[in-house]
């Protein structure tokens, strides 16, 4: 009898837990810890469905006719390319991330690793197979055990915090050594490849960048860099947060994704001519993430914080104009060679779903080159000097998202279903909340 990946991985490593787990809609770490023997047994689980509607308050949405009434049980399979030791765990550990199942064997239409799927099977239909390379950024920030505070940077082993912009300074990132000790550490043991770590503009503002490659592999590294980011944090007293616009006076937090689509089968970058000039596919690529990139805003922008990142001239994108190495649109064509031709959407949040974010990225390209749609002139000046194209809040995101008919078909009715009740949930919750903004100027004055 044969040994299966999994539990040859668990008897090579000694592994006595593992964790088995999924990503919910919000990109949160769902599932079960349990014994290795016991998962061994049965390599999967159950869980309730209902785990995609749940809120990040929580809660639950009154609207939940995309799950099934009576509250039915899913099937958690392991896929055995994602099993990886957890380094930060102080007992032998593994984590392994699951795909979701009905008991007939269907797929769970929110999952969003299925929504990726999805996408990705209708590219290799065309005998496509998409390339991404995200670039995630993130805060260190001090510990905040009160949340009516604003956040602060921490104290680097200077003993004093950053109180000025440090863009790609070295001596800031050395401030963190470390904590980076651990970060880099911990990637090595997962296999998360960084390509590199600069110091963003924002005080203690971090970016990585990971080695491009197919999406399903980036997504999952994505959405496991984010747990070692913030375990490795914690274990230097300090949080890593990846909220979309954690402070006031400080830029925003991005998921910048570079995307180029190769021939299945020639391995070639079919954004590129063989004589090195850029393709009608290439074009029509830009022109549908031009035009669908608003209705799907609420996959880049999932929260109502994240829509105080997206404001003028403060590095992040209001419309979906395109340029070359232009970095005030919300589409830029790096300089690049040929082979590497490929198109960077700007437009997501740090706090998107690393799953959603690609799938809705890679769709609108997909509608764009099988509608044959034709791209604006590209601009070379600031597009913060242009009016907003991208909606200003997450009530209009959703709206836009319900709407696109074209973008629904792609990624799913009964996600968009799903996705658009738990965000209308969570942000009926946020008006509920009273902000310090509005007793300060409100309270006496009207």
């Amino acid at each position: 009898m044969t040994t299966s990946p999994i539990r040859q991985f668990l008897k090579d490593h000694g592994i006595s837990e593992v964790e088995a787990i999924i990503p919910d809609l919000a990109g949160v770490a769902r599932g079960k810890v349990v014994p290795a023997a016991k998962y061994m047994e049965e390599e999967g689980m159950r869980l309730p469905e209902s785990i995609f509607l749940q809120t990040v308050t929580g809660e639950y949405p009154e609207d939940d006719s995309a799950i099934s009434p009576s509250e039915i049980d899913i099937v958690l399979k392991a896929d055995p390319t994602t099993i990886r030791t957890v380094p930060w765990a102080a007992e032998p550990t593994a984590q392994v991330i699951h795909d979701c199942f009905y008991g007939d064997g269907r797929p769970v239409p929110m999952a969003p690793r299925y929504v990726l799927r999805r996408v990705l099977d209708l590219y290799a239909s065309h005998g496509w197979e998409p390339v991404i390379a995200p670039e995630l950024e993130f805060f260190l920030v001090e510990p905040n055990i009160d949340s009516d505070y604003p956040l602060k940077p921490p104290v680097g082993r200077s003993g004093r915090p950053e109180i000025g912009r440090q863009s790609y300074s070295i001596a800031a990132v050395n401030e963190f050594d470390p904590l980076f000790d651990d970060v880099y550490a911990f990637c090595e043991a997962q296999e998360i490849e960084i390509d590199t770590l600069i110091h963003e503009a924002g005080a203690a503002q971090m970016e990585i960048n990971l080695l491009h490659g197919y999406p399903m592999g980036l997504a999952d590294q994505a959405f496991m860099f984010k747990r070692t980011a913030r375990e490795a944090a914690l274990r230097h007293k300090m949080y890593a947060t990846f909220m979309a616009k954690p402070m006031a006076k400080e830029p925003g937090s991005a998921m910048h994704l570079h995307q180029s689509i190769i021939n299945a089968e020639t391995r070639q970058n079919i954004f590129s001519a063989a004589d090195g000039s850029p393709t009608n596919l290439f074009f029509s690529h830009i022109a549908g993430l031009q035009r669908y990139l608003p209705a799907a805003m609420s996959l880049f922008a999932p929260n109502v914080n994240s829509y105080r990142r997206t404001t003028p001239y403060n590095s992040a994108p209001i419309n979906v104009h395109w340029g070359y190495d232009n970095r005030t649109a919300g589409l830029r064509v790096p300089m690049s060679a040929a082979s590497a031709r490929r198109v960077e959407n700007r437009c997501g949040g740090a706090d998107a779903n690393p799953y959603l974010a690609m799938a809705a990225s890679l769709a609108c390209g997909f509608l764009g080159m099988v509608e044959g749609l034709k791209p604006t002139e590209p601009i070379s000046g600031s597009a913060y000097d242009l009016p907003f194209q991208l909606p200003r809040t997450l009530a209009e995101a959703l709206r836009l998202l319900r709407e696109c008919r074209p973008l629904v078909d792609v990624i799913g009715e009964r996600f968009v279903g799903a996705y658009a009740a738990v965000k209308e949930c969570e942000h009926e919750a946020f008006l509920q909340v009273i902000s310090a903004w509005e007793r300060e100027h409100l309270l006496l004055n009207v």
